[in-house]
């Protein structure tokens, strides 16, 4: 019987298959073989004695946290409390590009800045909408519900940045677990402990634990230059075919970033992301 791993505990995986749910053991070969079932995987089971059999093929993965086969993924940002991190958010949509997931942004905490703050934000926001990406505030809950028909989709961001307050706004009855910001650290606490698929608005989620360090891991620095995707529209008219937006004398991004038409947070970011800076 096939099926979709919905949650690990341990080495306890829930499997839902035609709306039932099987709490299963996979099969020794897989340890043998060096291979970790993932919530999000499809999967072969023996319903009768409760093994994972199979792992279907993989269309992705992430490490951290760790899903398999997601088609899109929602990073929550903070523009207040926690502080905002440009670095993250870069981190988190190259790795997203990377692993041919749509990353779709939503800013929290827009109420808690001052006024003059408010149009730096705003502006900074209007970039990334235009180079492409889908950007939402936590107040636009009917426009976020529409995104989750048929779809298997990954929370992200900042620790405190409200992922689960957010899924609890979407959905009171979930009431998933929220903590206080620490004051301490300047982050949330982490509240969610393993990773499960939730139904919601006709497709799947998973609230995953916040995390605040990332990596680039199985990535070239082609690939992280390749996933700035406002780069690649411009990327034609450099001088050199595989030039790196760096040292090069004549450049069309730096070009285009004297011009501000590429965002000077961006391109430091793609600097540090390639040990340049």
């Amino acid at each position: 019987m096939e099926g979709i791993i919905v949650k690990n505990i341990s080495n306890d995986y829930t499997v839902r298959c035609d709306n039932k749910y099987y709490i299963c053991k996979p099969r020794g070969k897989f340890r043998k073989e060096n291979i970790s079932p993932l919530v999000g995987d499809i999967v072969v089971i023996d319903e009768n004695n409760n093994y994972i059999l199979e792992i279907k093929s993989r269309k992705n993965e992430l490490v951290r946290p760790s899903v398999a086969n997601v088609d899109q993924a929602v990073i929550i940002m903070s523009i207040a409390y926690p502080d905002f991190s440009d670095n993250l958010l870069d981190k988190l949509l190259v790795i997203l590009e990377f692993n041919n997931i749509k990353p779709i942004i939503c800013f929290t905490k827009l109420d808690l800045l001052k006024e003059e703050e408010k149009e730096e934000a705003i502006n900074f926001i209007n970039y990334y909408k235009h180079i492409g990406y889908d950007v939402y505030d936590n107040t636009q809950l009917d426009e976020i519900k529409k995104i989750f028909k048929n779809k298997l989709t990954v929370f992200t961001g900042q620790s405190g940045a409200g992922k689960s307050t957010l899924i609890n706004k979407l959905n009171p009855n979930l009431n998933l677990k929220t903590d206080e910001i620490s004051k301490a650290l300047g982050r949330g606490k982490h509240t969610t402990r393993h990773v499960e698929l939730i139904d919601l608005y006709g497709g799947l989620v998973a609230d995953t634990p916040g995390f605040s360090s990332v990596s680039f891991l199985g990535m070239s620095l082609s690939d992280i230059r390749d996933s700035f995707i406002e780069f690649n529209k411009y990327r034609d008219e450099c001088e050199y075919k595989d030039c790196m937006h760096d040292n090069e004398s004549i450049c069309e991004i730096k070009k285009q970033l004297k011009e501000s038409n590429i965002l000077e947070s961006r391109y430091q970011n793609y600097l540090k992301f390639i040990g340049r800076r």
